[in-house]
């Protein structure tokens, strides 16, 4: 028998209580060992919970149950959650989380010190929520040289963008109605200014590339400065605006990586993807590119994956089930500037004085545009070049760029 304790009876860990006991037949099946949970920690109380028999307040009881073989943390953060993982595997436990803050900060550590002990740390849920992509890209893609990863990896972000596009709704009326819906949080801080995306976009990095990539290592920008006005010049163009993380490798080795506004053209798969659905490409030298698409959050489709690597755990006891990647470099990453795209432009001055800084452009339009007030796209460049015939217009821009 596998016995699980799971740490913080929130959204996730409560889901988590729910699938492993509410699926414990086809859960058996799968991972030929009877799993069962033996306890919960959570400071609260829970007296009308069907769980109720299973709650302990210290963790040291779990930490000293020889009996316990998966501790499954979902209590978020950092401080405890570090603090509870590092004494559950020095005590020769499996450790499980969804915890993306974490392993962006400290999964190489963590890797590392679930192998000392020889057991696992497992992840699955930390980027996509339901969609699974970890494991994936550690097996199913293990054949291929990774040459880019581009996601939607925030559903609230992605969630008030479509408001903005299809309901007409300002940033503000979008992000109140989300959280209304509770598709956001009362501080919505870490999604919108980009941070969630941020760690999500470090794991798959990290990951796919071999080295440890830290989220202070990676350029963020949110959605908070995206106004109607761009979605609108933006569907002019046949495209959307979407927050996407990127990775791309150079051909020295070298990653970009960055989260920031994109505009998405409408024949490009990530266009259609609405509401609070994620979606991950990822493009490998062999297999060429694939798409992962799902509920990125949200309580059974998150629990949905933590007990899928539950289950990866027990039926690889005695040989372990390993993710793993190197130390950091501060080298590994350089600056996005570098990277060569189209470019959407919205500046404060006449059509006509944007040829002589940009040349051929592709101007967009709006209905009611100011009259000193235009649109338009550049051809491809880096953000070099672009800042310096920005800089030779003289006028506030608002800029973003343009996937290709």
């Amino acid at each position: 028998m596998v016995n699980v304790a799971i740490l913080g009876f929130g959204v996730v860990g409560s889901g988590v209580a729910e699938v492993l006991t509410g699926n414990v037949g086809q859960i058996d099946r799968k991972a030929a060992e009877s799993i069962r949970l033996k306890y919960i920690l959570d400071v609260r109380e829970f007296p009308d919970s069907p769980f109720a028999d299973k709650f302990v307040r210290d963790f040291s009881v779990i930490e000293g149950d020889p009996d316990v073989d998966i501790v499954v943390e979902t209590i978020g953060g950092v401080r405890a959650a570090k603090d509870f993982t590092e004494r559950a595997l020095k005590a020769g436990k499996s450790v499980v989380t969804s915890n993306k803050e974490l392993v962006a900060t400290h999964g190489y550590d963590l890797l590392r010190l679930a192998e000392e002990h020889g057991v696992s740390y497992l992840f699955e849920a930390s980027v996509g929520g339901g969609i699974p992509i970890i494991r994936p890209l550690n097996q199913c893609l293990a054949a291929n040289e990774i040459e880019e990863i581009a996601g939607i990896l925030n559903g609230t972000t992605n969630y008030i963008l479509t408001r903005m596009i299809r309901a007409g709704l300002s940033f503000e009326a979008a992000l109140k109605e989300a959280q209304q819906n509770c598709y956001a949080e009362q501080d919505p801080t870490a999604d919108i200014e980009g941070h969630d995306a941020c760690r999500k976009i470090c794991i798959l990095s990290s990951l796919a590339f071999g080295r440890h990539i830290y989220p202070d290592q990676v350029p963020t920008e949110g959605i908070t400065g995206v106004t109607l006005a761009d979605v609108a010049y933006a569907a002019s163009g046949r495209c959307k605006i979407k927050l996407l993380g990127r990775c791309i490798r150079r051909e020295d080795g070298a990653l970009y990586v960055y989260v920031a506004p994109h505009l998405v053209p409408d024949e490009n798969p990530l266009s259609g993807v609405e509401d609070v659905f994620n979606a991950i490409t990822v493009k490998g030298n062999a297999v060429g590119d694939v798409m992962f698409y799902g509920r990125g959050a949200g309580k059974l489709p998150t629990a949905s994956a933590v007990v899928a690597d539950v289950v990866d755990v027990a039926q690889h006891r005695r040989s372990r089930s390993s993710l793993r990647w190197g130390p950091g470099d501060p080298k590994a990453v350089v600056p996005a500037a570098g990277l060569s795209s189209a470019w959407y432009v919205r500046a404060a001055l006449p059509a006509a004085a944007v040829g002589k800084s940009f040349g051929d452009v592709t101007f967009l339009t709006r209905e009611g545009a100011p009259e000193e007030e235009c649109a338009f796209l550049t051809a491809p460049m880096d953000q070099t070049a672009l800042e310096k015939a920005l800089a030779a217009l003289g006028a506030p821009c608002v800029k973003m760029r343009v996937l290709g």
